[in-house]
């Protein structure tokens, strides 16, 4: 039986992989955008296939502009959001204005960090891109 001088803690597969900017903004992103369709219950599989159809378009997107990586989160959410009114109707409805219509959410700022969900009709941030379950 032939001896081995490495041992198991030496098997450069244990060695952790560097994971991107770009990959870390997708990742969250994704987590984000379906933090946000659980907390409102709109977690169906195609639903989620819409969301991955958007984290491919973006991947794509920041690799042409790589200083837009920190608006992926933003523009993940609008992607879904414009992909669930086609398909469903509007989604997240503003759970502010208990009068009138029901009306959806914007992304606030539609190119830029720190996304929000915003109520126009009222004026006011509801949550952050993410935190609609916390409300």
């Amino acid at each position: 039986m032939a001896s081995s001088d490495s041992t198991p803690d030496d098997d450069p597969r244990d060695e952790p992989v560097p994971i991107s900017p770009l990959e870390r903004a997708l990742h969250a992103a994704r987590a984000l955008v379906l933090a946000d369709l659980a907390a409102r219950e709109v977690v169906a599989a195609d639903v989620v296939s819409m969301v991955e159809e958007s984290i491919v378009e973006r991947r794509w997107w920041v690799e042409q502009w790589p200083e837009g990586v920190e608006y992926v989160a933003g523009l993940v959410a609008q992607d879904v959001q414009d992909a669930l009114l086609e398909a469903y109707g509007r989604w997240p409805l503003c759970p502010v204005c208990e009068a009138g219509d029901p009306h959806a959410l914007e992304v606030e700022p539609e190119l830029g960090p720190d996304p929000h969900w915003v109520c126009h009709q009222a004026g006011v941030k509801v949550a952050a891109v993410g935190t609609l379950g916390s409300r």
